[in-house]
């Protein structure tokens, strides 16, 4: 049985899948996370750990979307993290147990999702930031999901 494929209105083909990477110290959760997108007909860009790790993941492979943790194996880097990706293009989306970090907002990011997130919440925001831009909103917001301003 094929996977059905999550694209956004401006893909070249209807069935090309998005790439997500995924930015998370906590492997199991990242592995959790990485196989309900696959699941879902989302690829992999990745999981990484560090900022070096995903500088690493982005020139190997540039993702369209990023779910971001805030405190990663090298401290409380992700905001940095989230604002370089998404100055690449990449949609993020801050996956924290902390939201009230980022608050205020974090340039080029989406916005924010609270830890624990189950999985339906999860890929409701994966899908809604695969057919949002950062000017136009082009459906209603998941429920559990932060827009930033």
């Amino acid at each position: 049985m094929e996977a059905k494929r999550i694209t956004t209105r401006n893909s070249v083909t209807k069935n090309m899948p998005q790439k997500v990477l995924i930015v998370e110290d906590e492997y199991l959760i990242a592995l959790d996370m990485e196989a309900a997108l696959e699941d879902a007909g989302f690829i992999s860009a990745g999981i990484a750990s560090t900022r070096e790790e995903v500088r690493a993941k982005v020139r190997q492979n540039r993702p369209d979307i990023a779910l971001v943790d805030l405190h990663l194996a090298d401290g409380l880097t992700g905001h940095l993290i989230g604002e370089e990706l998404g100055k690449l293009g990449a949609r993020v989306v801050f996956v924290t147990a902390n939201p009230s970090l980022v608050a205020q907002g974090v340039p080029h990011a989406l916005g924010v999702i609270e830890k624990p997130a189950d999985e339906d919440s999860l890929l409701d925001v994966v899908r809604w930031a695969s057919e949002a831009s950062m000017h136009t909103q082009t459906s209603q917001l998941p429920p559990r999901f932060q827009r930033f301003a």
